[in-house]
């Protein structure tokens, strides 16, 4: 194999983190191509990679003057995965215990962990479900760390003692004394009852520069005061920050679990149903007619779902939990039958230990329930496709993500051994909580690649 000629900016030098940065060619050679979209490799393939995007896929050598080569010995060349729904900012503990112990500063610190950690797991991008605003994507684009594409949603929007509500029962009514809320204040969660209030909630976050919406539009288990088959917000309301969104280019993702909430959702507007669990043949043809997609986390079906932190220090979330599961029973053959458009998503609320056991468990979760195909298109042309639903708001507006086409974005993993039929080679593990710790890199994840970079070769 022809070594790697490191081309470091000054940036990438003083980090260490690039082993090549502002490369203008990289060849990938002999490689067998899973390109996001197709159930099958693509055989002894070369991928050329000019700048950040794939500049042409053939099965002849293509003559490069210069550049790097790197040889993939029929190793398996996919996109780079996409985290569908995540939390990088709420990175341990319950929801309350972000409100009452943690400052802005330990989140921000935590949350830069977990983007490494994800990062290094093969995760080139992440759709942010709430909570992260643009701080770390620019610090991640600037060079300065190492991390995802951010498609961040900045504060959760919902009502008052909705999911979306981390106050305390004695906190005060920010309609009465004025916000006392932590999480408001630093633009994590924002309580907003009304078309007027949430019209305004959507738009500071647009302001700030997020990517999508994110509302809270009925109940939720790891939240203390709203039983989860709450519908906690109104055909109107929902409307209203539908509007806002596709004002801005822009679109809605929307917590909801109830058969009604989601029918209310895509009704309005909103273009991506996150968890979804009353997912039914009704629910499947609106959003065929809505061209709309959902997200679910796997591990919602686990029997150890209680064991989450976020939840069982809760009691009134492990009360939840042990309800809602019985509720979700169908989800998984209604998913096999309608075969919708569906993302991958980890929704992981922890520490970067129990959110990398988590991922590697939801992958496993989704191939075993879902199929490995399926699961992989989740985790790569469809969040693709997904995060590009932000429009003008799209801070990589280039090219497109979670394929290898020509055009697309250099966003790459080489990976010793072929997904299709074994998704352990990109990290799935049977095992959960008593998984063994791996660090946060994955030994068959060869390359990572991201913008045309190479930020890991261990060939």
């Amino acid at each position: 194999m022809n070594s790697v000629r490191s081309k470091l900016s000054i940036v990438a030098v003083s980090c260490a983190f690039a082993l090549s940065a502002n490369a203008n060619t990289v060849l990938f050679k002999n490689v067998n191509v899973f390109n996001g979209l197709d159930n099958k490799l693509y055989e002894n393939q070369y991928v050329l990679v000019e700048n950040n995007l794939i500049k042409t896929i053939s099965s002849e050598q293509p003559d490069i003057k210069d550049g790097e080569v790197i040889e993939g010995n029929n190793m398996t060349l996919m996109p780079g995965m996409i985290e569908g729904h995540g939390h990088l900012l709420l990175n341990g503990g319950n929801l309350s215990d972000h409100e009452n112990n943690r400052t802005v500063e330990e989140l921000a610190a935590r949350s830069t962990v977990n983007a490494r950690a994800a990062f290094r797991s093969g995760f080139t991008t992440w759709r942010d479900a709430g909570g992260l605003n643009t701080g770390l994507r620019k610090t991640i684009d600037s060079g300065m760390l190492e991390g995802p594409r951010l498609y961040t949603s900045g504060a959760f929007i919902g009502p008052t003692g909705s999911h979306a509500d981390f106050s305390n029962l004695t906190t005060a009514n920010q309609h009465f004394f004025g916000s006392s809320s932590s999480m408001a204040r630093n633009s994590v969660s924002f309580n907003a009852d009304g078309i007027t209030e949430i019209k305004a909630a959507a738009r500071q976050n647009f302001k700030q520069g997020n990517t999508q919406i994110k509302i809270m539009s009925s109940g939720g288990v790891a939240s203390s005061f709203d039983p989860w088959q709450l519908n906690a917000m109104s055909s109107e309301e929902i409307g209203a920050a539908v509007e806002i969104a596709e004002a801005y280019g822009s679109y809605v993702m929307s917590h909801a679990y109830s058969k009604k909430a989601i029918l209310r959702n895509l009704d309005a507007g909103v273009k991506t149903i996150e968890h979804g669990f009353m997912f039914d043949g009704d629910i499947a043809k609106k959003m065929k007619e809505k061209g709309a997609y959902i997200t679910t986390n796997m591990t919602a079906f686990s029997p150890y779902l209680t064991e989450i932190e976020a939840i069982n220090s809760n009691p009134a979330s492990k009360r939840k939990a042990e309800t809602a599961t019985k509720a979700f029973s169908k989800y998984i053959e209604n998913v096999n039958k309608y075969q919708p458009k569906w993302g991958f998503h980890t929704d992981c609320v922890g520490n970067v230990v129990a959110c990398i056991k988590q991922t590697d468990h939801t992958i496993y979760l989704a191939g075993k329930e879902l199929g490995n195909f399926f699961t992989l298109k989740g985790l790569t042309s469809v969040n693709g496709e997904i995060v590009k639903l932000s429009g003008v708001m799209d801070p990589y507006p280039e090219g497109k993500l979670g394929v290898i086409e020509e055009g697309a974005y250099a966003d790459l993993l080489l990976v010793d051994g072929n997904p299709l039929e074994d998704l352990t080679v990109i990290g799935a593990n049977e095992k959960w909580f008593d998984a063994e710790e791996r660090g946060h890199d994955i030994e068959t994840i060869k390359v990572i690649m991201k913008d045309g970079v190479v930020y890991k070769n261990t060939l």
